[in-house]
Parts: C-alpha cells; sequence; structure tokens
C-alpha cells in the first residue's frame, strides 16, 4: 500500500471515530445512564411544608424526597422537570406518561392501585381539620355537623368525612390553597385534609394566630410515590431508594427541615416500612 493510500485510511477511521462519539456523546430523555438522564416528577405546586413552588423554586418535605430518590435513580436535580400535580388529575398524569412519577402527598390506596403503582409509604400522616384561631366550636369530625367544611376534588379527604357525618356542608375546591382563604375569609368552617399539609399552611407567615390543627386525627394516610402501573423495576429501585434515605438520616432532616416550624411530629408508624412491590 502507498503512503498516500495508508495516510488516507488513516484519516477515514479518525473521522469514522469521531462520528460514532458524537453519536453516542449524550444521554436522552429515555436513557438509562446515569449520566444527564431526565425525569419528569409530579408535585404540588401550592402546599407550604411538602410542595410549594415560589418562583423558580422548589421546596418542602416531598420535594426533598423526591430529589433524594430521583439521584438514587441516576437523575440529578437539574434533570428533573416539576409538573404541578392536582390531586384530581395525579392519576391521568401517569398513565398518560406525563410525568414519571408523583410525589404530593399521594396516599395508597386500593382504588387508586387500580390505575397507578406506588412505591413507599415514605410516610404515614393523619386527616385532620384546621381552623379559625377563636373558633371553639369545632373539636373534632363528630362536631361538623351543619359546618361548612372545605376539601379539594379527587382527594380521598373530602369522602372520608361525608361518610362519617353525612350532614356536613362538602364544599370542594380545586386546591388548598383556596380552600384556606375561604376558611380565613368565613366563606367555610373548616379545611380537612392530612395534618401534615395543615400544619404546614398554619405555620405560614401570613395565618400564624390566625388558624390552628384541631388535633385530633381520625385516620392513616399513607404517602407512596405513584408511578406508571406495572412498572415493577421502577418500583423496587423507587423502593429501596426510601429505604436509603430513611436509614442514613436523609428522612428526618426533610422532616425536621419543613414540618419542624409548625411544632409538627411525625405520628405512629413512623419512619414507615415500604411495602414490597406487587
Amino acid at each position: 500500500m502507498t503512503a498516500r493510500r495508508i495516510g488516507a485510511a488513516i484519516a477515514a477511521t479518525a473521522a469514522l471515530t469521531l462520528g460514532l462519539a458524537a453519536c453516542g456523546g449524550s444521554n436522552d430523555a429515555g436513557s438509562t445512564g446515569t449520566a444527564g438522564k431526565k425525569m419528569k416528577i409530579g408535585i404540588k405546586f401550592d402546599q407550604p411544608g411538602l410542595g410549594l413552588k415560589q418562583g423558580d423554586k422548589y421546596t418542602g418535605m416531598d420535594v426533598d424526597v423526591a430529589r433524594y430518590v430521583a439521584k438514587k435513580l441516576g437523575t440529578d436535580e437539574k434533570d428533573i422537570s416539576w409538573v404541578q400535580a392536582p390531586s384530581a388529575q395525579r392519576e391521568t398524569l401517569l398513565e398518560t406518561g406525563q410525568v414519571d412519577m408523583v410525589v404530593g402527598t399521594y396516599s395508597i390506596t386500593d382504588k387508586r392501585k387500580e390505575k397507578v403503582a406506588f412505591a413507599g409509604p415514605y410516610f404515614i400522616a393523619g386527616q385532620d381539620l384546621l381552623v379559625r384561631a377563636d373558633d371553639t366550636s369545632i373539636t373534632g369530625v363528630d362536631s361538623l355537623a351543619g359546618k361548612k367544611l372545605c376539601s379539594v376534588k379527587g382527594s380521598t379527604s373530602a369522602q372520608q368525612v361525608k361518610d362519617k357525618v353525612p350532614t356536613v356542608n362538602l364544599q370542594e375546591f380545586a386546591t388548598y390553597s383556596e380552600c384556606v382563604s375561604g376558611l380565613v375569609s368565613k366563606a367555610v368552617d373548616a379545611l380537612t385534609t392530612d395534618d401534615t399539609i395543615l400544619a404546614g399552611y398554619a405555620a405560614q407567615d401570613q395565618y400564624k394566630g390566625k388558624l390552628k390543627v384541631v388535633g385530633k386525627p381520625f385516620s392513616k394516610e399513607r404517602y407512596g410515590i405513584g408511578l406508571k402501573k406495572g412498572d415493577k423495576d421502577m418500583c423496587t429501585k423507587a423502593t429501596d431508594a426510601i429505604k436509603s434515605m430513611i436509614s442514613d438520616g436523609s428522612w428526618k432532616k426533610a422532616v425536621d427541615d419543613n414540618l419542624g416550624a409548625a411544632n409538627y411530629k411525625p405520628g405512629e408508624g413512623n419512619p414507615p416500612t415500604p411495602d414490597a412491590c406487587a
């Protein structure tokens, strides 16, 4: 082979190598590698202490759980796309692939398991009532007869109270923030949902001294990470991540950092033992 032909062969080989490197040099949204793996995570945008969006900043216990689990699954925070996940839309977001997971005070129930999978629980909350600080007439769920009670469409909270107190005047709003505004303006008499959510609102600067949590929980809400139904591999990895978060102290730090200001103490069953993935 002549020197000219040898030189041409070397140049062609170098060009091919560079071309292959360019094609394989980055991961796209569907990549299984750890570098640059994208993930869309559904959270609440309006729940102080749990999932709150302020400008381009996202805070809360659920957000911290989501960040930790995503990291364990190979996704850095910069590669997370946060998606608002209102209660009534969570199943749809997962079923249609608009999100990869939902971490948004998502109670594990048999009915929801028909449509989505869950990893967890990662926290156990209890349903309670939020009322105005000067209201002494509401002392628990049994004193709600004839009262205007607010909850959110698509949540388990509303139906549970309706079952316990058929004569309650139930008002269902789109978000808990709307319920809190209604409570302060006296459009409703109480708000019901998980005590974690209520504590977050009561601790906000604009509501300090105006609102109080009754402090008589009447249910157990097992928060899980919502996933697409049938994805056992994803469920197993997320479950392992939750176990790791609990064992290395990150779970306790997330709870203290986000709910400690409201003097909230995790109730019975915390930290929980996640269920096995079916």
